[in-house]
């Protein structure tokens, strides 16, 4: 009984991706494939933002990181949502920018948490979103924005 209502939270979840974040992501992975180097920088800012503006402030050193991955992923679609339905893109390629910028950072998280096991099409979408991920924190650790100091380690 249990595994049935847990598979169908799951196919619940993948519905709403598909919904709200699917086309989002993928139009901005492939706008970051077509820019020139210059640009990929504020790509990168935009997804490691998001995925820091996500980050739940969990204290429990116990939370299992496929639990964080989730939270943080669920914070990100409740983003996307919300700019949604303010109609915050409307007429404003910047909104959008942000937005889908939000919905790459959920599809990632939602990959690393092993939301999309039997769904081929999202699990290579989520990877790419997560390889961005992760380029744009070695990217940006490297290389911080004007202004901004590289923490001290």
């Amino acid at each position: 009984m249990f595994g049935f209502l847990k598979a169908s939270r799951q196919r619940k979840k993948i519905r709403q991706d598909r919904i709200y974040l699917e086309a989002r992501a993928r139009r901005f992975l492939k706008a970051y494939l077509a820019a020139d180097s210059v640009r990929k920088q504020r790509f990168y800012e935009a997804v490691e933002g998001a995925s820091a503006a996500c980050h739940p402030g969990i204290a429990d050193s116990t939370a299992e990181d496929a639990q964080i991955a989730e939270s943080t992923a669920a914070a990100a679609l409740k983003v996307v949502r919300a700019r949604d339905e303010r109609g915050a893109d409307v007429g404003d390629s910047t909104a959008g920018f942000i937005t889908d910028a939000y919905a790459t950072v959920a599809i990632a998280y939602r990959r690393a948490a092993g939301a999309y096991v039997m769904e081929t099409d999202l699990q290579k979408l989520g990877t790419a979103a997560v390889h961005l991920l992760t380029m744009a924190t070695s990217y940006l650790t490297a290389n911080p924005p004007e202004g901004e100091q590289q923490p001290h380690r």
